[in-house]
């Protein structure tokens, strides 16, 4: 796996992490709100056994990609324009998209502007309406904590103390690799939160994204799995019915034991995502 960085047309450069596959569809994985590629180093070698390169695109302000000056770019809409760019400085002509959470949000709207770009779209734990425990839950602590911890495994009890509603009785070892993928390592030998604070900021005056049943009906004409963790505080079962009543022929996986927003490697996702990506080629 090789890191890439790519200019945008200002000034931003996005890191992507590349896994080679195969001569199948791409894929690009995007991840969520104060996330990374790193999500998915342990997904991308699934994908690559299946045949597929894939790319995981760091959004601006996070892991190894360029803060924004202006932080009320740190908005979806920015983030489609942004992997718009991307897929064009690569000459990739149609991918299919893996959105988590936020990630989930952007491929519906990259699929609004650009619906030549996706060849189908796996949606994690997100729907076009947020539910509003999650989004509470989410806004408490972005760029609200001094996301800072003296070592790694101080780093990865702040992350159990946040999502261990999500994702209960993992053992320590699940949360020092959480720490890892989330945090950075400072000179000093401490540990901070890999994203830029004025994200929670940009969240609370634009708030999370536009209105998204637009977007989600435009996925009605192309391959569509939405992947639920079966105890998520964002995507609740009514919302899922709801969207069903705008596109019934999605088809769908639930995650045990787990909340916003799974892994994807668990093996019912994983089953499914292979399942899907096999009937793509």
């Amino acid at each position: 796996m090789k890191t890439r960085l790519i200019t945008l047309p200002d000034g931003i450069r996005l890191a992507a992490k590349i896994c080679r596959g195969g001569p199948k569809t791409p894929v690009i994985c995007l991840h969520g709100l104060t996330r990374n590629a790193a999500d998915f180093e342990d997904l991308q070698p699934l994908i690559a056994a299946a045949g597929h390169d894939s790319y995981a695109i760091t959004m601006r302000g996070r892991g190894e990609s360029d803060g924004d000056p202006n932080y009320r770019n740190y908005h979806p809409l920015q983030y489609r324009d942004d992997v718009i760019s991307v897929m064009n400085s690569m000459a990739m002509e149609r991918a299919v998209f893996i959105g988590t959470s936020l990630g989930g949000i952007v491929t519906m709207l990259v699929n609004e502007a650009a619906p030549e770009l996706l060849a189908g779209a796996i949606i994690n734990d997100v729907g076009p309406d947020l539910a509003p425990e999650g989004i509470a839950r989410i806004a408490g602590y972005v760029g609200k904590t001094s996301g800072v911890a003296a070592d790694l495994d101080g780093a990865a009890a702040a992350i159990r103390a946040v999502n261990e509603t999500a994702f209960p009785d993992r053992p320590h070892e699940f949360w020092v690799e959480f720490a890892k993928r989330t945090f950075r390592q400072n000179p000093d030998g401490s540990w901070a939160l890999d994203y830029d604070p004025n994200i929670g900021r940009a969240l609370t005056e634009l708030g999370p994204a536009p209105d998204l049943w637009g977007p989600w009906e435009g996925l009605k004409s192309k391959p569509t799995l939405v992947i639920r963790g079966a105890i998520s505080d964002l995507l609740s079962p009514q919302i899922v019915e709801k969207m069903r009543g705008v596109h019934p022929n999605f088809d769908y996986a639930e995650v045990a034991n787990t909340g916003h927003a799974p892994t994807l490697t668990e093996p019912e996702a994983w089953r499914a995502i292979e399942a899907f990506l096999a009937r793509i080629g």
